[in-house]
């Protein structure tokens, strides 16, 4: 026998009976008319769409939002900067809620960019990835990059949904970008604990680095972001490149 389906997916009925619900509870969940579901419930629904771990805990935040207040300007620990400025060989840089780079070291200086002489405005990694041409030259996997920031700036979204600094990010960059505003509408959400780098530097040329996202608990949303060399002739050809801006730095 045939179907008449025009789309993918589960129906409704379907996903209520697999999450163990009704269809008129699954609806409202929908409609957001049924306030406070439980964990148990959240829980059967992630597995009934096979979400991911980072989808889970997007429907979580979604489901229970925290009490919603614009955060205080974000302050890098002094224990932070020091700690990022003693890793000479490894780039390191400090990011809050909204990707605002916020603190850097020499080495993320010569890999990534002169942070020092952007404005604070332009210290924003989502909108150095879409909107520096740069960016897209110097990332080999840039649309990877890119979808994986606009997942993590989505995961944002549930926590900060009233932060109009956000609202005005997103506004710019779906004003001015074209795919981050399709990938936006996507609603996809993403959590980057670590993850391979394959980079073509201008001046370096070809660099594979690992990435590690270390967040710092009690800091309103900042994160750590490392990359390391994932074999030795990256390392050699980073440690050439870190040499040679400390050398331009100091002369300048």
């Amino acid at each position: 026998m045939g179907s008449d389906r025009r789309v993918a997916g589960l129906r409704r009925e379907e996903v209520a009976l697999l999450a163990n619900v009704s269809v008129d509870y699954y609806v409202r969940l929908e409609q957001d008319r049924a306030p406070n579901p439980s964990a148990a419930v959240l829980d059967s629904l992630s597995s009934a769409l096979k979400l991911t771990e980072a989808e889970h805990a997007h429907l979580r935040l979604l489901a229970a939002p925290p009490a919603k207040q614009r955060p205080e300007p974000a302050v890098v620990r002094p224990t932070v900067v020091a700690m990022i400025t003693g890793l000479t060989e490894t780039p390191a840089i400090v990011l809050d809620r909204l990707s605002n780079v916020i603190a850097w070291n020499a080495a993320a200086a010569a890999l990534l960019t002169d942070f020092g002489a952007l404005s604070p405005a332009e210290r924003n990694l989502t909108r150095l990835y879409f909107l520096d041409p740069a960016a897209r030259e110097l990332y080999l996997d840039w649309k990877t990059v890119a979808k994986d920031v606009v997942g993590h700036l989505r995961r944002t979204s549930a926590e900060y949904a009233d932060d109009p600094e956000l609202g005005a990010l997103v506004e710019e960059l779906s004003t001015r970008c074209p795919e981050f505003a399709t990938w936006w509408q996507g609603h996809d959400v993403s959590i980057s604990a670590h993850c391979p780098k394959r980079l073509d530097h201008p001046v370096a040329g070809r660099l594979d680095l690992d990435l590690e996202v270390l967040e710092l608990p009690g800091d309103h949303g900042q994160h750590l972001m490392t990359y390391t060399p994932s074999d030795g002739s990256t390392r050699v050809r980073l440690q050439a490149l870190i040499r040679s801006h400390t050398r331009e730095a100091w002369s300048a």
